[in-house]
């Protein structure tokens, strides 16, 4: 069978039978991928912690039916345990592999990779807050997937902007004519917010209020669970963290 080599974003893992896990991972060079690690829940396991979600590897694998097999696996990004010693960036971590996933499929999309790639690394490192490097990850994964947002121009007829009313069924912000009756409106500071969020300007991401912030964020959850048909799952964790209580 084939063997080939690529490096993947673990996405998540299943148990399969007593010592093998399926592995769901997003490659650089072959989009979403599903393998076996044999034996690698067996305390003397060569893939170690190689293989747990938010983990970057370098990887060989050979090509099956319907499962690859992971042969060869090498760290190059060790961002599972640093994530996951902070409650809000993994709580934000698994709403980005569950958004990845959902919106990757097996065709080659390396600017997904890349992105989700950049996002878990900033989360490791603490650059921003969880809930901000989240929105921004999320807005432009979207956006490559088909459904980038507007928040200048109307997101329906694309009249110049900015406009007011928003409504994320419709894409973004609206002006007064496509504006259904009783349409909620969006003060300037979380319309600029969204913007920056999109375009990754962080000076302006990292100096919002905390009451902007919080605002995006909810715009940012209704949009994703509105265009993504399932919705995402780990919202419930995520809206249940302690800094999401504080904000409350």
């Amino acid at each position: 069978m084939p063997i080939y080599r690529d490096e993947g974003v673990v996405l998540r893992t299943h148990k399969l039978g007593e010592a093998d896990r399926i592995v769901t991972l997003l490659t650089r060079q072959h989009g979403k991928v599903r393998a076996v690690a044999k034996g690698i829940r067996r305390t003397s396991s060569r893939f170690g912690s190689r293989l747990e979600p938010f983990m970057v590897a370098d990887l060989q694998l050979y090509e099956g039916r319907s499962l690859d097999t992971i042969t060869q696996a090498e760290t190059l990004g060790a961002y599972g345990q640093i994530i996951a010693a902070d409650y809000d960036s993994y709580t934000a971590a698994n709403v980005m592999v569950e958004t990845a996933d959902k919106i990757t499929e097996s065709d080659t999309n390396r600017q997904q990779y890349l992105l989700l790639l950049g996002a878990l690394r900033s989360l490791s490192r603490a650059e921003h807050a969880p809930a901000m490097t989240l929105d921004s990850y999320l807005l432009r994964a979207l956006s490559l997937a088909g459904w980038a947002p507007s928040f200048i121009d109307c997101a329906r007829c694309q009249r110049p902007g900015p406009h007011e009313t928003i409504v994320v069924q419709m894409g973004g912000v609206v002006c007064v004519d496509c504006a259904p009756t009783g349409s909620p409106k969006i003060d300037v500071p979380t319309r600029e917010l969204l913007g920056s969020l999109l375009a990754g300007e962080w000076n302006i991401v990292d100096a919002a209020d905390a009451a902007v912030r919080t605002r995006a964020s909810g715009l940012v959850a209704a949009y994703v669970q509105w265009h993504l048909e399932r919705g995402i799952r780990s919202y419930a964790h995520l809206s249940s963290s302690p800094s999401a209580e504080r904000r409350k």
